[in-house]
């Protein structure tokens, strides 16, 4: 395997409400290298979402250890886990999480602002990410005058636009057309072959499957089975 980017060693989450508690996660133990393209597959419940924000620094686990670029996660304060989010990764949630008063740029752009970001530079990044997705058009949209899909391509847009060390995408072509989902990916392996950029994707799709080289399948919170493979596409 290539340099260790994520090491999850007896990785438990639970969550309780009251008297009642929810193992979400149990005993993870899992290695993901750099350059990956990993899909995580397994019924609604099994756990695939919990792992990717545990993956994700927007939550800490309840037990075990989970590294990050060699930074344990349960050792971090809340402020150096944002840091860690702004600075290394990108996301792409089911709820695409897009500010509604921004337009489709200006959403692509508000990493690269935080980032640092010259304005002209983030500008000229943010159009040329959403042409690569087909979006050109859209840039002076605003979420609510967009479909679905094309929300979810601009959430991919803002993931990726700062070509972040790991992308984490939660179902990210569950509201997108084949020709759509196809782009997508084939735009995702194309960056990472490019800039070297890890892909971890939690999904139901057999088109995300067979464009992965590894998937790991999740049962009740428990890995069931880790399989290289070559990608079919």
């Amino acid at each position: 395997m290539a340099e260790v980017l994520i090491a999850a060693n007896g990785v438990e989450k639970i969550f309780r409400t009251g008297a009642i508690e929810v193992a979400a996660l149990r005993w993870v133990d899992l290695a993901i290298g750099a350059g990956e393209f990993m899909a995580i597959v397994g019924p609604s419940g099994s756990g695939k979402t919990t792992l990717l924000n545990l993956i994700g620094a927007l939550d800490v686990p309840t037990g075990g250890r989970i590294e990050v670029f060699g930074r344990d996660l349960g050792e971090l304060s809340r402020q150096a886990r944002a840091e860690l989010r702004l600075q290394s990764l990108g996301f792409v949630f089911q709820a695409y999480n897009l500010v509604p008063v921004l337009s489709a740029r200006e959403n692509v752009e508000f990493v690269l602002e935080l980032q640092g970001m010259a304005a002209a530079e983030r500008k000229v990044r943010a159009e040329q990410t959403l042409a690569e997705l087909g979006l050109a058009e859209l840039a002076d949209r605003r979420p609510n005058e967009m479909s679905g899909g094309q929300q979810q391509r601009v959430a991919v847009a803002r993931a990726v636009a700062s070509r972040p060390s790991l992308v984490l995408a939660d179902e990210p072509t569950a509201n997108l057309d084949s020709d759509n989902a196809q782009a997508l990916l084939q735009m995702m392996r194309r960056l990472r072959d490019e800039s070297g950029m890890t892909f971890v994707f939690s999904t139901h799709d057999p088109l995300v499957v067979s464009y992965a080289s590894r998937v790991v399948t999740l049962r009740d919170g428990q890995v069931l089975s880790d399989e290289a493979k070559e990608a079919e596409r």
